[in-house]
Protein backbone atom coordinates (compact mmCIF):
# COMPACT_ATOMS: atom_id res chain seq x y z
CA UNK A 1 0.00 0.00 0.00
CA UNK A 2 2.87 2.48 1.02
CA UNK A 3 4.59 2.09 -2.24
CA UNK A 4 1.39 2.08 -4.51
CA UNK A 5 0.55 5.50 -2.31
CA UNK A 6 4.29 6.62 -3.14
CA UNK A 7 3.29 6.59 -6.73
CA UNK A 8 0.20 8.39 -6.39
CA UNK A 9 1.98 10.91 -4.73
CA UNK A 10 4.14 11.48 -7.90
CA UNK A 11 1.27 11.44 -10.40
CA UNK A 12 -1.13 13.50 -7.90
CA UNK A 13 -1.89 17.17 -9.48
CA UNK A 14 -5.21 17.23 -9.61
CA UNK A 15 -6.89 20.70 -9.59
CA UNK A 16 -9.21 21.86 -7.35
CA UNK A 17 -12.70 21.17 -8.74
CA UNK A 18 -14.84 24.55 -8.79
CA UNK A 19 -17.71 22.58 -6.04
CA UNK A 20 -15.27 22.80 -3.24
CA UNK A 21 -13.89 26.53 -3.76
CA UNK A 22 -15.20 28.77 -1.37
CA UNK A 23 -15.21 32.63 -1.54
CA UNK A 24 -14.37 34.96 1.41
CA UNK A 25 -16.85 36.86 3.06
CA UNK A 26 -16.06 39.58 4.72
CA UNK A 27 -19.53 41.36 7.15
CA UNK A 28 -19.59 43.05 10.16
CA UNK A 29 -20.38 39.37 11.71
CA UNK A 30 -17.11 38.12 11.01
CA UNK A 31 -15.66 41.29 11.99
CA UNK A 32 -17.22 40.72 15.29
CA UNK A 33 -16.30 37.10 15.49
CA UNK A 34 -12.74 37.86 14.86
CA UNK A 35 -12.92 40.98 17.57
CA UNK A 36 -14.60 38.84 20.55
CA UNK A 37 -12.07 35.92 19.61
CA UNK A 38 -9.20 38.19 19.65
CA UNK A 39 -10.45 40.08 23.05
CA UNK A 40 -10.93 36.97 24.76
CA UNK A 41 -7.34 35.65 23.49
CA UNK A 42 -9.07 32.26 22.15
CA UNK A 43 -7.61 30.18 18.95
CA UNK A 44 -10.03 28.56 16.56
CA UNK A 45 -9.40 25.09 14.13
CA UNK A 46 -11.03 27.35 11.41
CA UNK A 47 -7.85 29.38 11.24
CA UNK A 48 -5.32 26.89 12.34
CA UNK A 49 -6.60 24.34 10.31
CA UNK A 50 -6.97 26.87 7.31
CA UNK A 51 -11.04 25.42 7.19
CA UNK A 52 -12.68 26.02 3.58
CA UNK A 53 -16.06 26.78 5.97
CA UNK A 54 -14.43 29.83 8.11
CA UNK A 55 -16.00 32.42 6.26
CA UNK A 56 -19.53 30.55 6.29
CA UNK A 57 -19.36 29.72 10.03
CA UNK A 58 -18.16 33.36 10.87
CA UNK A 59 -20.78 35.07 9.31
CA UNK A 60 -23.15 32.57 11.15
CA UNK A 61 -21.32 34.28 14.66
CA UNK A 62 -20.14 30.75 15.39
CA UNK A 63 -16.52 29.29 15.68
CA UNK A 64 -14.70 25.79 16.77
CA UNK A 65 -12.67 26.77 19.61
CA UNK A 66 -9.08 25.27 19.74
CA UNK A 67 -7.88 24.47 23.12
CA UNK A 68 -4.29 24.25 24.93
CA UNK A 69 -2.31 26.69 22.94
CA UNK A 70 -1.44 26.48 18.64
CA UNK A 71 1.57 23.65 18.72
CA UNK A 72 0.61 20.33 18.71
CA UNK A 73 2.82 16.94 19.93
CA UNK A 74 1.49 14.84 16.83
CA UNK A 75 2.82 15.49 12.92
CA UNK A 76 -0.31 13.90 11.50
CA UNK A 77 0.54 14.62 7.99
CA UNK A 78 -2.93 15.72 6.55
CA UNK A 79 -3.06 18.54 9.08
CA UNK A 80 -2.06 22.20 8.95
CA UNK A 81 -1.79 22.90 12.85
CA UNK A 82 1.99 23.52 13.67
CA UNK A 83 3.83 20.11 15.26
CA UNK A 84 6.34 22.06 17.95
CA UNK A 85 7.16 22.80 21.43
CA UNK A 86 3.93 23.04 23.44
CA UNK A 87 3.03 26.05 25.19
CA UNK A 88 1.62 25.94 29.06
CA UNK A 89 -1.89 25.87 29.82
CA UNK A 90 -3.00 29.43 29.89
CA UNK A 91 -5.41 28.95 33.18
CA UNK A 92 -8.09 31.78 32.17
CA UNK A 93 -8.71 29.81 28.63
CA UNK A 94 -11.64 27.94 29.98
CA UNK A 95 -13.32 31.40 31.46
CA UNK A 96 -12.61 33.27 28.20
CA UNK A 97 -14.24 30.83 26.20
CA UNK A 98 -17.26 30.68 28.31
CA UNK A 99 -17.35 34.29 28.37
CA UNK A 100 -16.81 34.45 24.62
CA UNK A 101 -19.66 31.59 23.81
CA UNK A 102 -21.86 34.56 25.87
CA UNK A 103 -20.79 37.16 23.79
CA UNK A 104 -21.55 35.19 20.89
CA UNK A 105 -25.16 34.30 21.40
CA UNK A 106 -24.06 30.63 20.98
CA UNK A 107 -26.07 27.69 21.47
CA UNK A 108 -24.02 25.05 20.32
CA UNK A 109 -20.54 25.33 21.20
CA UNK A 110 -17.73 23.21 19.92
CA UNK A 111 -14.35 22.58 21.59
CA UNK A 112 -11.40 20.75 20.04
CA UNK A 113 -7.74 20.99 20.82
CA UNK A 114 -3.94 20.19 19.66
CA UNK A 115 -2.96 16.95 20.92
CA UNK A 116 -0.92 17.21 23.99
CA UNK A 117 1.18 14.04 24.79
CA UNK A 118 3.38 16.02 26.90
CA UNK A 119 0.23 16.28 29.50
CA UNK A 120 -0.44 13.38 31.98
CA UNK A 121 -3.69 13.32 30.89
CA UNK A 122 -3.60 14.76 27.54
CA UNK A 123 -5.25 17.59 28.29
CA UNK A 124 -8.64 15.64 29.61
CA UNK A 125 -9.05 18.09 33.06
CA UNK A 126 -8.27 21.39 30.65
CA UNK A 127 -11.19 20.55 28.31
CA UNK A 128 -13.85 19.25 31.36
CA UNK A 129 -13.00 22.63 32.81
CA UNK A 130 -14.19 24.57 29.61
CA UNK A 131 -17.33 22.30 29.74
CA UNK A 132 -17.89 23.15 33.58
CA UNK A 133 -17.33 27.29 33.07
CA UNK A 134 -19.47 26.99 29.75
CA UNK A 135 -22.12 25.02 32.00
CA UNK A 136 -21.82 27.84 34.93
CA UNK A 137 -22.16 30.55 32.61
CA UNK A 138 -24.15 29.37 29.64
CA UNK A 139 -26.00 26.86 31.16
CA UNK A 140 -28.68 26.04 28.16
CA UNK A 141 -25.99 25.64 25.38
CA UNK A 142 -25.05 21.89 24.32
CA UNK A 143 -21.93 21.31 23.87
CA UNK A 144 -19.56 18.90 21.61
CA UNK A 145 -15.83 18.32 22.30
CA UNK A 146 -13.91 17.03 19.92
CA UNK A 147 -10.47 15.34 21.50
CA UNK A 148 -7.64 13.77 20.90
CA UNK A 149 -7.24 9.96 21.90
CA UNK A 150 -5.56 10.71 25.36
CA UNK A 151 -3.50 7.95 24.71
CA UNK A 152 -6.32 5.84 25.10
CA UNK A 153 -5.91 6.52 29.04
CA UNK A 154 -9.70 5.59 30.49
CA UNK A 155 -9.41 8.16 33.29
CA UNK A 156 -8.79 11.08 31.22
CA UNK A 157 -12.13 9.77 29.24
CA UNK A 158 -13.44 9.60 32.35
CA UNK A 159 -12.46 13.12 33.47
CA UNK A 160 -14.14 14.33 30.31
CA UNK A 161 -16.94 12.20 30.26
CA UNK A 162 -18.14 12.94 33.99
CA UNK A 163 -17.98 16.91 32.71
CA UNK A 164 -21.13 15.51 30.52
CA UNK A 165 -20.93 17.10 27.03
CA UNK A 166 -23.56 16.69 24.85
CA UNK A 167 -21.46 15.19 21.95
CA UNK A 168 -18.13 13.40 22.42
CA UNK A 169 -16.39 13.35 19.42
CA UNK A 170 -13.23 11.36 18.56
CA UNK A 171 -11.96 11.19 14.84
CA UNK A 172 -10.84 8.38 12.97
CA UNK A 173 -9.71 10.45 10.31
CA UNK A 174 -8.83 7.76 7.46
CA UNK A 175 -8.49 3.81 7.21
CA UNK A 176 -6.50 1.76 8.64
CA UNK A 177 -3.94 0.96 6.08
CA UNK A 178 -3.37 4.89 5.52
CA UNK A 179 -2.39 5.50 9.16
CA UNK A 180 1.18 4.75 8.81
CA UNK A 181 1.28 7.57 6.04
CA UNK A 182 -1.21 10.33 7.27
CA UNK A 183 -1.10 9.65 11.00
CA UNK A 184 1.67 7.37 11.98
CA UNK A 185 1.04 8.41 16.01
CA UNK A 186 -1.97 7.21 15.99
CA UNK A 187 -3.59 3.72 16.07
CA UNK A 188 -6.99 2.68 14.29
CA UNK A 189 -8.20 0.06 16.75
CA UNK A 190 -7.35 2.45 19.62
CA UNK A 191 -9.37 5.35 18.33
CA UNK A 192 -12.37 2.97 18.10
CA UNK A 193 -11.90 1.30 21.21
CA UNK A 194 -11.87 5.54 22.37
CA UNK A 195 -15.21 5.65 21.08
CA UNK A 196 -16.23 2.20 22.17
CA UNK A 197 -15.15 3.18 25.96
CA UNK A 198 -17.79 6.41 26.08
CA UNK A 199 -20.60 4.29 24.16
CA UNK A 200 -20.42 1.44 27.19
CA UNK A 201 -19.55 3.97 30.09
CA UNK A 202 -21.85 7.11 29.48
CA UNK A 203 -25.17 7.95 27.72
CA UNK A 204 -23.34 11.03 25.72
CA UNK A 205 -24.03 10.76 21.81
CA UNK A 206 -20.62 9.76 19.98
CA UNK A 207 -19.36 11.11 16.61
CA UNK A 208 -16.54 10.20 14.44
CA UNK A 209 -15.56 12.10 11.22
CA UNK A 210 -13.10 10.83 8.16
CA UNK A 211 -11.31 12.29 5.13
CA UNK A 212 -11.80 10.85 1.94
CA UNK A 213 -9.06 11.48 -1.30
CA UNK A 214 -6.25 10.04 0.43
CA UNK A 215 -5.98 7.15 -1.63
CA UNK A 216 -8.55 5.09 0.23
CA UNK A 217 -11.00 1.86 -1.56
CA UNK A 218 -14.66 2.47 -1.23
CA UNK A 219 -13.88 -1.44 -0.01
CA UNK A 220 -12.08 0.18 2.78
CA UNK A 221 -14.44 2.98 3.76
CA UNK A 222 -17.19 0.04 4.54
CA UNK A 223 -15.10 -2.15 6.48
CA UNK A 224 -14.94 1.35 8.54
CA UNK A 225 -18.67 1.87 8.22
CA UNK A 226 -18.85 -2.00 9.66
CA UNK A 227 -16.75 -1.02 12.95
CA UNK A 228 -18.60 2.01 13.62
CA UNK A 229 -22.18 0.12 13.42
CA UNK A 230 -20.43 -2.79 15.77
CA UNK A 231 -19.11 -0.18 18.78
CA UNK A 232 -22.62 2.05 18.41
CA UNK A 233 -20.87 4.73 17.31
CA UNK A 234 -24.29 7.55 16.46
CA UNK A 235 -22.95 10.04 14.21
CA UNK A 236 -20.29 9.93 11.24
CA UNK A 237 -19.23 12.84 9.23
CA UNK A 238 -17.18 12.27 5.98
CA UNK A 239 -15.71 15.26 3.72
CA UNK A 240 -12.96 15.79 1.02
CA UNK A 241 -9.35 15.99 2.59
CA UNK A 242 -7.96 19.17 0.70
CA UNK A 243 -4.02 19.86 0.88
CA UNK A 244 -3.15 22.83 2.91
CA UNK A 245 0.29 23.38 1.68
CA UNK A 246 2.64 21.30 -0.22
CA UNK A 247 4.71 19.78 2.50
CA UNK A 248 1.31 17.86 2.78
CA UNK A 249 -0.37 14.66 1.57
CA UNK A 250 -1.02 15.32 -1.74
CA UNK A 251 -5.31 14.84 -2.54
CA UNK A 252 -5.18 11.30 -4.47
CA UNK A 253 -8.52 11.73 -5.34
CA UNK A 254 -11.67 14.53 -5.29
CA UNK A 255 -14.77 12.94 -5.05
CA UNK A 256 -18.08 14.19 -6.86
CA UNK A 257 -21.02 15.04 -5.32
CA UNK A 258 -22.73 11.83 -6.10
CA UNK A 259 -20.59 9.74 -4.66
CA UNK A 260 -21.00 11.50 -1.13
CA UNK A 261 -24.81 10.71 -1.60
CA UNK A 262 -23.50 6.82 -2.99
CA UNK A 263 -21.20 6.31 0.07
CA UNK A 264 -24.46 7.56 2.75
CA UNK A 265 -26.52 4.96 1.21
CA UNK A 266 -23.48 2.94 1.75
CA UNK A 267 -23.27 3.87 5.25
CA UNK A 268 -27.23 3.50 6.24
CA UNK A 269 -27.30 -0.10 4.55
CA UNK A 270 -24.24 -0.73 7.17
CA UNK A 271 -26.33 0.44 9.72
CA UNK A 272 -25.00 4.06 10.27
CA UNK A 273 -28.07 6.00 11.70
CA UNK A 274 -27.05 9.48 11.48
CA UNK A 275 -24.52 10.70 8.46
CA UNK A 276 -23.46 13.72 6.76
CA UNK A 277 -21.01 13.45 4.19
CA UNK A 278 -20.21 16.22 1.52
CA UNK A 279 -17.46 17.82 0.24
CA UNK A 280 -16.65 20.64 2.26
CA UNK A 281 -18.01 18.75 5.59
CA UNK A 282 -15.49 18.96 8.88
CA UNK A 283 -15.89 17.48 12.10
CA UNK A 284 -18.43 20.81 13.70
CA UNK A 285 -19.39 21.98 10.27
CA UNK A 286 -22.88 22.72 10.90
CA UNK A 287 -22.56 20.43 14.08
CA UNK A 288 -25.72 22.23 15.72
CA UNK A 289 -27.55 21.13 12.61
CA UNK A 290 -26.63 17.53 12.75
CA UNK A 291 -27.36 17.52 16.80
CA UNK A 292 -30.56 18.76 15.86
CA UNK A 293 -31.50 15.66 13.69
CA UNK A 294 -30.38 13.25 16.09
Amino acid sequence: MTVLYLKNMKQSHVKLPDYIKRGIIDTEKTKTVRHILKQNCLSTVCEAARCPNKSECYNKNTATFLIMGNNCTRNCRFCNINCALPEPLNPEEPKNIADAVLKLELKYAVITSVTRDDLSDGGAGHFAEVIYQIRKYAPNVKIEVLTPDFKGNTDAINTVINAHPDVFNHNIETVPSLYKIARPQAHYKRSLDFLKYIKDNSNILTKTGLMVGLGETKDQLISVFKDLVEIKCDIVTIGQYIQPTKQHLPVIKYYKPEEYDELTEIAKKSGIKHTFFSPLTRSSYKAFEVFNEN
